[in-house]
């Protein structure tokens, strides 16, 4: 893991990309559900050190995003940006079309049109169904991962394929946040619950993206790389696997490649 060098800014390690890029392993995470903070997007780039956005088309946001990355006036080469497109996009003349439409709500001349490629919810069945019907392997493959829902079979059969695990509600939606043993560990080191969930997923060697529109939220999201959560607590939370979803469960989604 290495340690992206931004002056004025709190540094973020990176991680490299099977596409020869590397991505910063804390992200700012955005959705169509929560509201949207152009105060917090710009505090995240400004202040920070967020170097990570993740948004989507069916987030409604990337033209909100476009205003407050000009805002910061963060350079887009030190960004990474990641968008998705829907399903309804499918077929390589609409999905470059669909692609082009984010780059231009975003603002941006590449995301890339592409740089790097991955999918989302994308189990080992699904990847094995990729891997028949297409020549290049996904870069990322982001999933929800917490406490409560710690795929390590899809996570090592992703490192096996040098495909970046990528975890969306690190949190799990708050519910962590409420946990005894959560709560415990973090009085154990003086953090928050917050705090604790999003430092064991990156020692978990995960990409993470935290999502807030508070501010003070961002601020306490973003302070995880001063200290280190002991290996056995970092086994207690690993434990803590119940398989249970937040967001949705995608394991008897059957994706049709189309090429």
């Amino acid at each position: 893991m290495a340690v992206a060098d931004r002056p004025g800014a709190r540094s973020v390690p990176v991680v490299p990309v099977a596409s020869g890029h590397s991505i910063p392993v804390l992200g700012l995470g955005t959705s169509h559900q929560g509201g949207y903070s152009h105060t917090a997007v710009v505090h995240a780039l400004q202040k920070c050190g967020i170097r990570h956005i993740d948004t989507a088309k069916r987030y409604g946001c990337e033209s909100l995003l476009q205003r407050a990355i000009r805002e910061s006036a963060v350079k887009r080469e030190d960004l990474w940006i990641t968008t998705k497109l829907w399903h309804s996009d499918c077929g390589y003349e609409s999905t470059k079309k669909a692609c082009l439409e984010s780059c231009e709500r975003l603002g941006v001349e590449y995301l890339g049109l592409c740089k790097s490629i991955g999918v989302s919810n994308f189990l080992i069945s699904h990847l094995e169904q990729l891997k028949e019907d297409c020549v290049i392997t996904p870069h990322v493959n982001q999933v929800e991962y917490h406490p409560f829902q710690r795929p390590q079979e899809l996570v090592d059969y992703c490192r096996r394929r040098d495909i970046v695990f990528e975890g969306y509600c690190p949190l799990a939606k708050g519910e962590a946040l409420t946990h005894p043993t959560i709560i415990q560990l973090a009085k154990k080191y003086g953090r928050t619950p917050a705090q604790i969930c999003i430092r064991w997923s990156i020692q978990n060697g995960i990409v993470t993206i935290p999502k807030s529109t508070k501010v003070e939220r961002i601020e306490e999201n973003c302070k995880v790389f001063d200290f280190t959560i002991a290996e056995d607590d970092v086994e207690i939370l690993n434990g803590m696997h119940d398989g249970r979803h937040v967001s949705w469960d995608p394991s008897f989604i059957v994706f049709l490649i189309l090429i």
